[in-house]
């Protein structure tokens, strides 16, 4: 079930940067490239059903936290960071410079004003606090890559456990959370300390000071669908969860605030879609570790695929996605079938990028390493490195649910 739930929260993603924020930015002014290729087209009427579609961004990372979980459980440290860069890269650089094709194919920008951050897109290196993304979707690969990052400098240590950084990530995550709420909720969109709080969101994202608490809350939920959690575990998870809530309500309070269409929407519905998402996952890890030894009919093999074109859906819907609603809308379709159009359009080009293109480079990107140097060694199945200590992991790890989040 959760590879549907992945597709539906970048679909949602999508429609959200499409539909709403393509015309609302203009309330709030911090546009990204893809105005250089949209059309001058708005859905206000589609306001209420749309505005909170970013709050699938919250549930990738949740998703995230438990993917990397079992990732780093069962793999070396250099086979761990072998396996995120072979399953990251070759998305990122084939969205990547589909998106600057475009960009200056369609776009009326400078094209010098893209190359720089083109090749941070192309490196997955966070842009710092100046200048723009390649494609504003783009900020989420930094909270990401600096999740990896922390997840292998752990690793390395031989001392630091999964639990150890669930509780840090949890702590660390949850103080900046309820501090952000306290300040924001004494300040206006116009002053400094609001602005401050805000731009740890997206700008510096790579600091996790907002969203740690999302891959501390999915790395919670792994250790459960492997063992039951204790009393304090128990309470982390409450932790978490209070802090991803207060993180969508202050970002939706925003939002409502600065943004005269939707301001007769409530901060709590993105709160309910993401502890919908939540439970569901929670659900799908508790049947697993009940499921344990138990024989188990596959998930559909198009749900697997659904899953997969995940990610080069999310890298290419904003700046390409928009760039075909506008050849639509010229072409004389209303706005609103064009949306539909293009979607379906992208989702059959992201399958054939996740089916045949990705494949091509992974396998270049192996042979390559293995000219110049050594591929880790893989890990016996029975054999746990350091970190996976106290989680009672049994071997192997179970497959089933995990086979659904890649």
């Amino acid at each position: 079930m959760l590879d549907p739930l992945r597709f539906a929260t970048a679909l949602g993603v999508a429609v959200f940067h499409q539909m709403f924020w393509s015309w609302a930015w203009v309330s709030i002014g911090v546009p990204g490239f893809e105005r250089y290729v949209a059309a001058d087209v708005l859905y206000p009427s589609a306001a209420p059903f749309t505005w909170f579609g970013w709050v699938g961004v919250e549930i990738f990372f949740v998703i995230s936290g438990f993917v990397i979980a079992n990732s780093a459980c069962k793999s070396s440290p250099g086979e761990f960071l072998l396996g995120r860069a072979l399953r990251l890269y070759p998305a990122v650089w084939v969205c990547a410079t589909a998106t600057l094709l475009v960009l200056l194919l369609f776009g009326s920008g400078p094209a010098s004003e893209f190359i720089l951050p083109y090749l941070h897109a192309m490196l997955m290196v966070p842009k710092g606090v100046t200048g723009q993304w390649l494609d504003g979707v783009y900020w989420t690969l930094a909270a990401e890559t600096a999740f990896y990052g922390l997840v292998y400098c752990a690793m390395l240590t031989k001392k630091v456990t999964l639990r150890h950084l669930a509780w840090g990530l949890t702590i660390y995550s949850a103080i900046f959370n309820a501090v952000a709420l306290l300040v924001l909720s004494c300040t206006t969109p116009s002053d400094l300390p609001y602005l401050v709080i805000l731009m740890f969101r997206v700008p510096a994202a790579a600091f996790l000071l907002n969203h740690g608490c999302f891959f501390a809350l999915g790395i919670w939920l792994f250790i459960s669908s492997n063992r039951e959690l204790t009393r304090l575990e128990r309470a982390a998870v409450a932790i978490a969860c209070l802090s991803g809530a207060a993180e969508i309500y202050y970002f939706a309070s925003f939002f409502l605030t600065s943004i005269p269409a939707i301001a007769d929407q409530s901060a709590l519905v993105p709160i309910m879609v993401w502890a919908a998402a939540v439970l569901l996952i929670a659900v799908a890890a508790n049947r697993n570790r009940r499921a344990a030894g138990v024989a188990s009919p596959e998930a559909p093999a198009y749900w697997r695929t659904l899953g997969l074109i995940t990610y080069p859906l999310y890298l290419s819907h904003n700046v390409v996605g928009t760039a075909i609603i506008r050849a639509l809308v010229d072409a004389g379709l209303d706005a609103t079938t064009a949306v539909w159009v293009e979607l379906g359009i992208l989702v059959l080009i992201c399958w054939l990028i996740c089916a045949k293109v990705e494949p091509v480079i992974r396998a270049a990107m192996t042979r390559t390493i293995t000219y110049f140097g050594q591929l880790p060694a893989r890990l016996p199945t029975s054999t746990r490195p350091r970190f996976s200590r106290g989680l009672g992991l049994r071997p192997p790890v179970p497959a089933k649910m995990i086979a659904t989040l890649r």
